[in-house]
């Protein structure tokens, strides 16, 4: 995933930037459905996909930092899927 990202990173333009959708975890677990749903499908990931995983906002924050984005935003959820950018410049 990082791997990934650095080179997104690496092909963007300046002021460009990467949008992802994903499920966001949250950081202290609760019995919300929205909590269980995501934590069924960071089970299923881990199955199906040896080292994936679901990643709680900060963790999100780390991985595009790590992969050199400057700017990292949360914009909405919608069912259970979080709209995040990871900006190249601020």
């Amino acid at each position: 995933c990082l791997k990934f990202l650095k080179n997104c990173h690496a092909a963007l333009p300046e002021h460009g930037k990467v949008i992802v959708a994903e499920c966001i975890l949250p950081v202290a677990p609760d019995s919300s459905l929205s909590t269980k749903s995501t934590v069924h499908i960071d089970v299923i990931m881990l199955a199906h996909n040896p080292g994936g995983k679901e990643r709680t906002e900060k963790e999100f924050e780390a991985l595009a930092k790590g992969a050199g984005f400057k700017g990292f935003r949360v914009h909405c959820n919608a069912f259970n899927t979080y709209i995040m950018e990871f900006l190249k410049s601020p």
